[in-house]
């Protein structure tokens, strides 16, 4: 099961290196500049080199040491909400952001929302934003809670930035649906599990039909670039969510055509890159990603300490020192 939890936080910082070159370019131009097969490697962006990672593998680090350090403290001092713990971890990526070499691109709604130092909750907005920002960084979510905490807490740790339901709604999906493959679900059927939790929420009729268009278009015989378009261009929850499953679900058993599938299209590549690596790495495990990738990809041995320690955490229930974690 380690091998999960390396495949989901490896995964996800891969897909969103590889998408990172090609965030808002539209495809024609990615085959112009990349080829016909449009990008299929690591590249420099922005003048940060091949593999370097963009905000999303920033903020699921962030979210991903929240767990930990949420888990340790209820476990020092009985009590923790471990929202608060996450939102102090946002507001040290927040911190990061001043330093040009960590600015990489970072979502102007988790910004603002951040710069306000108010923490949004469902029951009191922050915005009605429904921005990928939210949807993005909660993966890592799934490999610390139950499936339906994890809906609970996916859906908490988002709404601080994004007060729209397809903004946070998605996170909670996506959440359980990681901790349903942890469990060892296969994908259609995670997938189907937390539409059930899903549609417990109000607001969720957007999330619904977008997913329910995925797995249609999975199956059917329109081609992956028509696909993707007729979902969307990633820029809103729903639509990362969808396409990320549309990618999961056509290449199911091969992480490196579904991921490069979600970077190549026109949007917001780096995000759905990032979502399906997530989703692949965890259904595939680690070994499934190709061995340059993991090399190659910015902080791998530092990632694959965070898997780790989740596991030995939230699986073999240790107790760790996480002095040594500044986020970043």
């Amino acid at each position: 099961m380690i091998k999960k939890y390396q495949g989901c936080l490896l995964g996800l910082a891969i897909g969103d290196a590889l998408g990172a070159p090609v965030e808002l370019l539209r495809l024609p131009e990615i085959k112009n500049l990349y080829g016909r097969d449009g990008i299929i490697d690591f590249h420099e962006w922005r003048g940060f080199k091949p593999g370097s990672y963009t905000d999303d593998t920033q903020m699921s680090l962030a979210t991903a040491i929240g767990c930990l350090r949420a888990y340790q403290r209820g476990r020092d001092r009985g009590i923790c909400h471990s929202a608060s713990v996450v939102h102090q971890c946002y507001l040290d990526w927040l911190e990061s952001q001043n330093d040009l070499g960590q600015r990489r691109g970072p979502g102007n709604t988790c910004l603002r929302a951040l710069q306000s130092r108010k923490m949004g909750t469902i029951e009191e907005k922050i915005n009605d934003s429904k921005g990928c920002g939210g949807v993005m960084r909660t993966a890592p979510v799934g490999l610390a809670f139950q499936p339906d905490r994890a809906f609970q807490e996916g859906v908490e740790y988002a709404s601080i930035t994004h007060g729209h339901p397809s903004g946070y709604l998605t996170a909670g999906f996506l959440s359980a649906m990681i901790s349903y493959i942890i469990e060892g679900k296969p994908l259609l059927e995670a997938i189907d599990l937390s539409i059930e939790q899903l549609i417990r929420h109000d607001g969720h009729s957007e999330t619904l039909q977008i997913i329910e268009l995925a797995k249609k278009l999975s199956v059917s015989q329109k081609s992956v670039e028509k696909s993707i378009q007729t979902i969307g261009e990633g820029w809103v929850g729903e639509e990362a969510l969808a396409i990320s499953l549309y990618c999961s679900l056509k290449f199911s058993d091969n992480f490196e055509r579904g991921t490069l599938a979600a970077v190549n299209h026109s949007g917001d590549s780096d995000s759905t890159g990032s979502i399906t690596g997530a989703i692949l790495g965890t259904l595939l495990g680690v070994e499934s990603i190709p061995r340059a990738w993991v090399q190659k990809v910015e902080g791998s041995d530092r990632i694959k300490k965070v898997a780790d320690d989740m596991f030995s955490v939230f699986q073999s229930r240790k107790d760790l020192s996480l002095e040594e974690y500044p986020p970043f």
